[in-house]
């Protein structure tokens, strides 16, 4: 009977999708908002943290207002973030913003008059510039850069997830 049970047991494990654990699900304990989500920076310096506290050492300084940045733990008022360059740490959450950004990956990024390879080039948006996300569709986004708006290729920004739709 014990060997039955093992059998039906570990077939369970192994057949059972576990739904608790897709990345779409989760939700901060502190939040209640999706884990992972993008953020910015609404300060113009911040300290990233080693632990979630003040006491903890600094392990980075962000220097740069609007910068976006993933949120992928929570703890009381602190928040786990990286950024485009997988740095990061615990930020308090008075320094993180909803409103949301995006940094240009790639080294002169093309800004389309619309979301097609064939539009009109209007700009060309220099790598590490940080961009305010207007809108997304499945593989474009409206951005707004240094008085343009247009749309760029969603693979040439950090910020936004692969399949999120903004409108």
């Amino acid at each position: 009977m014990s060997k039955i049970v093992l059998i039906f047991t570990f077939a369970s494990i192994i057949f059972v999708p576990c739904q608790g654990f897709s990345k779409e699900s989760q939700r901060g304990q502190v939040t209640n908002l999706p884990i992972p989500r993008y953020v910015s920076l609404k300060a113009q310096e911040a300290n990233a943290r080693r632990g979630p506290s003040l006491s903890h050492k600094i392990d980075w300084i962000y220097k740069r207002k609007n910068i976006p940045l993933e949120i992928y733990a929570e703890y009381e008022n602190w928040r786990k973030v990286r950024d485009f360059e997988g740095l990061g740490g615990w930020i308090h959450y008075t320094l993180l913003s909803g409103i949301r950004y995006v940094v240009v990956k790639d080294e002169l990024l093309e800004m389309r008059l619309l979301p097609s390879i064939d539009a009109q080039v209007i700009a060309r948006v220099p790598q590490h510039n940080i961009a305010t996300l207007d809108k997304c569709n499945i593989d474009w986004c409206k951005i707004v850069d240094d008085g343009y708006k247009g749309w760029v290729l969603k693979s040439g920004i950090w910020g936004v997830y692969e399949n999120e739709i903004k409108d």
